[in-house]
């Protein structure tokens, strides 16, 4: 296929936004959709390739894929390498192991799936990912395995001009189906190739019914081309669904600049997107472990300029000394051939060693420094089955939890509900569990019960949120907590829970205790500050100082601060006691206790339950003098 300029510079077009957006939202709010564009590039050269070849009966579907390794594999195996090698001096197990996992996916073309499973694009745990930018690159192999094989099977029964009309009804159903898994299940629709093949298929439409115009008016579908991604790029932000319907407009500018052909303009011609254009994929590999290097250091604080330029520096050593390299295929394709083919032996080997990495818990070895250093074991106490395990789960009564991890409990231990009348009553999910420990330590004169169920909001009716398992847990829980009530007579009822206090009605609590002479004062406990993917790590990685007990850091939930001052306007001067949590820890400058003591403990342990040393605090700093006025 002859060289297009015009693609070549739209390639630019694509990558720069996808970096400004990556190291900077603010700078390019929509500068994901780069990654669309690169999608219709794609989707015309591949269409183009196998047509080419389908016209004059010699495709070969093996030689295809060959061909697709040597473009692709080197440069991902080369990155992946190095990021394993420095994960070995600096990563500490729980990030190594997590590295090694990555790594092998994204080998293995499936990365996408497994981030889809993990969380969300957007979500701040994003910058815990190396290889997160490597699910474009899942759909885009995923596409060329499927992709030439239908048509190969098309081919045996259609004439190539049925095949084309087929194309394009597929392609209006691929954007029909893409619009509504992205509303029904937003998170698939971003990851997965069903909704996004639509996208390299308009680009095969573009080769496919090519238009014809004049030096004069190619400039207009250009310029409108150019626009619409620019556009995009402006107006869309990380808050709307995506792909959606929205994805249109920087798909449909990437079409409407390829089939103008204009390979004389100054808009994607210019000598600097060109080189841009050339050293794109490799500046696509290498800029995301830069922004999390940028991140990790930064916290998002500061320019990140440097980072940037050096994305492009490595970029240019990754085109110019490995992607130029030319891996030969072998003109046998038999299966040993295959084999030694050097691409496969790159995928085979970073395989393997990933393999190696994560079956040692992220070579967790007294002969790595990393895996032993004052940060590693410092997390190793806060992970989840350690802390849950030797602390939490005795102290956060898990008998007093309907819910086992995976089904649903019949029922909880008489101890949690016959702790005498009157009193306190703990109701809510774990988060109420978290804070119910300081709560007893702090008021150990006082009785207690509890009624809290992971993931359930405390409510006098059926959970219409819930489902499965969990609906059951969270059903049989409300409806124990709210039975015990009854029977106790409590004098406080403590509510609590994670986040979206805001979309239950707790007046209706109120409601039910009045129509059976319940006289119990409700008060209701503000979210904790929480950060994702955890306090911790963010300890660790920039706040390790013992002095340091305030932090304000990229990983805090800005959602919990929005609840805070959304229940403040409900509660206030309700019949219902609100208690801010977020008022008492956090500063006007946005700095939120971190650190309990000097000794670097953690307020919570993962992204938002309380330590135990953090739930005294809180009990005694924040909640023993309301209850103590409450309970008189």
């Amino acid at each position: 296929m002859q060289f297009r300029k015009d693609i070549n510079g739209l390639r630019a077009f694509a990558v720069i936004a996808v970096v400004l957006f990556h190291f900077n939202p603010a700078t390019l709010s929509g500068g994901f959709a780069g990654v669309d564009v690169f999608f219709v590039i794609s989707g015309y050269l591949m269409t183009g390739i196998i047509f080419k070849k389908l016209d004059t009966n010699s495709f070969s579907l093996l030689s295809f894929y060959l061909a697709r390794a040597r473009r692709i594999i080197p440069a991902l195996a080369t990155l992946c390498l190095a990021l394993l090698i420095y994960g070995w001096f600096f990563l500490i197990p729980s990030e190594f192991q997590l590295l090694s996992k990555h790594t092998s996916v994204s080998m293995g073309f499936v990365s996408n799936l497994a981030y889809w499973r993990e969380s969300g694009y957007f979500d701040a745990i994003s910058h815990e990912k190396w290889l997160l930018h490597t699910w474009s690159l899942s759909v885009e192999w995923q596409f060329y395995i499927i992709y030439p094989a239908l048509l190969l099977l098309l081919n045996r029964t259609f004439t190539l001009s049925t095949i084309k009309k087929i194309l394009l009804c597929s392609t209006i159903v691929g954007f029909l189906y893409c619009i509504y898994v992205s509303y029904a299940s937003p998170n698939l629709a971003y990851y997965f190739l069903p909704s996004r093949a639509w996208e390299m298929m308009i680009g095969g439409l573009a080769y496919l019914y090519p238009f014809k115009f004049n030096s004069k008016l190619k400039k207009t579908p250009q310029l409108v081309g150019v626009t619409l991604i620019i556009a995009s790029y402006t107006f869309i932000d990380e808050t709307n669904y995506w792909p959606s319907f929205l994805a249109l407009m920087p798909c449909l500018g990437a079409y409407l600049i390829i089939i103008a052909g204009d390979n004389d303009s100054f808009l994607t011609g210019n000598y600097i997107f060109q080189k841009i254009g050339t050293w794109s994929y490799s500046i696509y590999l290498w800029h995301w472990p830069l922004v999390i290097f940028y991140y990790e250091r930064s916290g998002g604080h500061g320019s990140p300029i440097v980072y940037i330029l050096l994305s492009v520096v490595f970029g240019v050593l990754s085109y110019r000394y490995i992607e130029s390299i030319d891996f030969k295929q072998p003109a046998n394709l038999s299966f040993i051939n295959i084999i030694k083919f050097k691409p496969v032996l790159m995928t085979l080997f970073i395989a393997l060693l990933s393999v190696a990495i994560y079956s040692t818990t992220g070579a967790d070895l007294k002969a790595r420094s990393a895996a032993q250093s004052d940060t590693a074991l410092y997390l190793k106490r806060y992970q989840k089955a350690s802390y849950v395990s030797s602390f939490v789960k005795q102290a956060y009564r898990s008998e007093c939890n309907y819910y086992d991890g995976s089904l649903a409990k019949i029922n909880i231990a008489n101890t949690c509900t016959n702790g005498g009348s009157g009193g306190i009553f703990v109701w809510g999910d774990s988060h109420a569990q978290a804070l119910g420990y300081g709560l007893r330590k702090t008021l150990h004169r006082v009785n207690f019960n509890q009624v809290a169920t992971s993931g359930c909001r405390p409510l006098v009716k059926e959970d219409s949120v819930s489902k499965g398992e969990f609906k059951k847990a969270c059903d049989r829980s409300n409806k124990k907590a709210a039975e015990a009530i009854l029977k106790i007579h409590p004098k406080v009822i403590v509510l609590a829970q994670k986040l979206d206090h805001h979309k239950n009605d707790f007046f209706e609590i109120v409601a039910f205790l009045e129509r059976n002479n319940i006289n119990a004062q409700i008060i209701l406990a503000g979210p904790v500050p929480q950060w994702r993917p955890s306090l911790p790590k963010a300890i660790v990685k920039r706040h390790f100082d013992v002095q340091e007990k305030y932090i304000d850091d990229i990983y805090f939930v800005k959602e919990t601060t929005q609840v805070n001052t959304i229940l403040k306007k409900l509660y206030n001067n309700s019949s219902i006691q609100y208690v801010s949590i977020i008022d008492t820890l956090c500063s006007s400058d946005h700095k939120c206790l971190a650190k309990v003591d000097d000794n670097n403990t953690p307020l919570v342990w993962d992204y938002g339950h309380l330590t135990l040393e953090g739930s005294i605090y809180i009990a005694e700093k924040i909640f023993q003098p309301v209850l103590n006025k409450a309970l008189k």
